[in-house]
C-alpha cells in the first residue's frame, strides 16, 4: 500500500513561510513580506584585573531588537502608511501593538510574534520603471521596544 502522507505526524515537516497574518492595532492589513523579526543579547566583554587568563569573558548585556520591515502593493487611496507617519510631532507619536501570526493548514496560528509599543521610522514608496511589469510595492519600517514569541 502506497504512503499517502496523510498519517504523518505535524512535526516531521517545518510549516510554510507564506501563510501569516499581520494584525496593526486592532485592524489586519494584507503584506507581501515581513522581514526583521530578530532578537539580540549584546555580549559585555569583562576581565578582572588578578585573572590568570590573559583574555576576556563574554557575558549577555543589554537585549536589543532591530527594526521590522513590511512590504505590500500600493492599492488607490490606501494612505494607512503615510498617515501613521505625518503623526510623529517631536517625541510625540501614537505607538501601537502588531501581532504577526504564522498560520496552519486550517488558519489558526502557529507561532505568534507580538511586537510592543511599535511606531513608523521609514517609508520606501516604489521604484517607477516605464518597461516594468510589477507590481508596485512600498515598505515601511517600524521600530519597536520588543518582541515575544508564543508557539501555539
Amino acid at each position: 500500500m502506497a504512503d499517502d502522507g496523510s498519517a504523518q505526524s505535524t512535526t516531521v515537516w517545518p510549516l510554510p513561510k507564506f501563510h501569516f497574518q499581520v494584525k496593526w492595532d486592532s485592524q489586519e492589513l494584507s503584506f507581501q513580506e515581513v522581514s526583521g523579526l530578530d532578537i539580540e543579547a549584546q555580549p559585555i566583554e569583562y576581565r578582572h584585573g588578578n585573572s590568570t587568563e590573559f583574555s576576556t569573558i563574554k557575558m549577555p548585556g543589554i537585549q536589543k531588537s532591530g527594526n521590522i520591515t513590511m512590504k505590500k502593493g500600493i492599492f488607490k487611496s490606501d494612505n494607512k502608511f503615510w498617515d501613521w507617519f505625518v503623526q510623529i510631532k517631536m517625541n510625540t507619536i501614537k505607538r501601537v501593538p502588531i501581532t504577526i501570526s504564522l498560520l496552519d493548514e486550517a488558519h489558526a496560528p502557529v507561532m505568534v510574534w507580538t511586537v510592543k509599543n511599535a511606531w513608523p521610522t521609514k517609508i520606501t514608496g516604489t521604484d517607477l520603471k516605464s518597461d516594468g511589469n510589477e507590481v508596485a510595492i512600498e515598505s515601511i519600517e517600524i521600530a519597536h521596544e520588543g518582541i515575544t514569541i508564543a508557539n501555539k
